[in-house]
């Protein structure tokens, strides 16, 4: 560890001024040699630290994302050249380009965040061992060995002797409890938050190796944890709890803003987008502009939520624009449909209805009526009808046609009953 320790020793003085500065604010509130004034310069110091990490954060979730949506590609490439490494690495590497993505922005918070960590384990060190490090002197060193956090010396640590405990004014049954206490809350919030992202902000559509990797991180990182963390002192546990919590409320907030599309936090995201856009008629906030524009530009390939949270709009009487704003809708107005093209407002086009099934009774009444309808018809009076075609004086008898008798309908073989309209090529 002294090996490790001379390689970060550039920051062991930055460190260990902003602990000290920290202390002299918080000293004179609870007092110099308490374990609130140590304890809270230690947590200030990694809340101070973390606000400086955040714009990479932010990058990092970029990264995670736009890793999360090469996964399929990569797959392909995978098994496309599954016999040639070069190929495949040439290949990842040039799709990592086309898109921008670097896979190790996903690391840079806990890279940059680790010479802090072990500057602060350094420093911590020196207090157990009693020696001065960067602008640490004697009575500031005297002052931290007589700090306890819940009757915990700040340089104790789990694995320490009884003898080496009492030197530094403790019980080693008081220093146990508060390192394992430590131990499980650090472990334990770890595991949380790894089990946020893989249950809430995950894109369940897709299945990929990335995803099987995020599950067995879950479980391994806590073990780390609490493997190394009988080695830690309390102070350096207090630095870790603290950054654990920071993580895990951070990550809340991301998945309740901005969630992954995809994923159960994008549905419940939208639901209760859907409820504040409907009752307000407009969206307020700069990211939920961002939110909608970025459905609408999708088109076609929006996913099952984001279909559900456009139709909803429709149904309300709003359409989406594509600035990310929500516009009322008339009733000839068009907004915009599901698969991304122009349509009439929904609600205020009729249903068109089925017509009712007809029996075959029914369709032949109206096959004979439409037949009696279809007869054309004349504007000729009685006295305008020519001679041939007024009724003969013998009732009941036919007129003789050319070439043959009359005929009845039976003789003719004729079927009874309504008959079918003749086609006008017959007549």
């Amino acid at each position: 560890m002294d090996t490790i320790a001379s390689l970060f020793s550039f920051i062991t003085t930055p460190v260990s001024w902003v602990i000290v500065q920290f202390h002299s604010m918080y000293g004179k509130i609870f007092g110099p040699d308490t374990g609130w004034a140590w304890g809270l310069s230690i947590v200030s110091l990694v809340i101070l630290i973390r606000i400086c990490l955040i714009p990479l954060f932010v990058k990092q979730i970029k990264s995670t994302r736009a890793m999360q949506t090469l996964q399929p590609e990569m797959k392909k490439i995978q098994e496309r050249y599954k016999s040639d490494k070069q190929r495949q690495s040439e290949e990842m590497m040039k799709l990592y380009k086309e898109t921008g993505t670097n896979p190790l922005s996903s690391c840079l918070p806990i890279l940059a965040q680790s010479p802090f960590f072990f500057a602060l384990y350094h420093v911590l060190n020196g207090i157990a061992t009693g020696s001065t490090i960067g602008v640490i002197n004697d009575s500031l060193l005297a002052s931290a060995r007589k700090a306890h956090i819940f009757g915990a010396p700040l340089a104790a640590k789990f694995t320490d002797s009884s003898a080496k405990v009492e030197s530094l004014g403790a019980s080693l049954t008081d220093v146990r409890v508060v390192t394992a206490i430590m131990i499980v809350l650090m472990s334990a919030s770890q595991f949380y938050t790894q089990r946020q992202l893989m249950t809430k902000n995950v894109d369940t559509t897709v299945k990929t190796p990335f995803m099987q990797q995020q599950k067995m991180l879950m479980y391994v990182f806590p073990v780390m944890f609490a493997v190394f963390g009988i080695n830690f002192p309390v102070g350096v546990l207090v630095y870790w709890l603290t950054t654990n919590v920071w993580t895990m409320g951070q990550q809340m907030y991301v998945i309740h803003n901005n969630p992954t599309p995809g994923s159960k936090a994008q549905a419940a995201y939208l639901e209760r987008l859907t409820k504040h856009v409907t009752s307000h008629g407009k969206t307020r906030k700069r990211s939920e502009k961002t939110i909608v524009k970025a459905i609408v530009a999708k088109g076609r390939d929006r996913n099952e939520f984001e279909r559900k949270f456009i139709n909803a709009l429709n149904k309300a009487g709003l359409a989406a624009q594509t600035d990310g704003t929500v516009m009322k809708s008339e009733s000839a107005a068009a907004v915009q449909s599901e698969d991304g093209t122009a349509t009439t407002d929904t609600a205020a086009a009729p249903k068109r209805q089925q017509p009712k099934r007809q029996s075959k009774a029914q369709r032949q009444s109206g096959g004979a009526k439409a037949a009696g309808d279809s007869e054309p018809k004349t504007s000729l009076s009685k006295s305008d009808e020519p001679e041939d075609a007024k009724p003969s004086a013998a009732a009941g008898k036919a007129e003789p046609k050319p070439g043959g008798g009359t005929r009845s309908k039976a003789q003719s073989g004729q079927r009874k009953g309504p008959q079918r309209p003749k086609s006008p090529s017959k007549k």
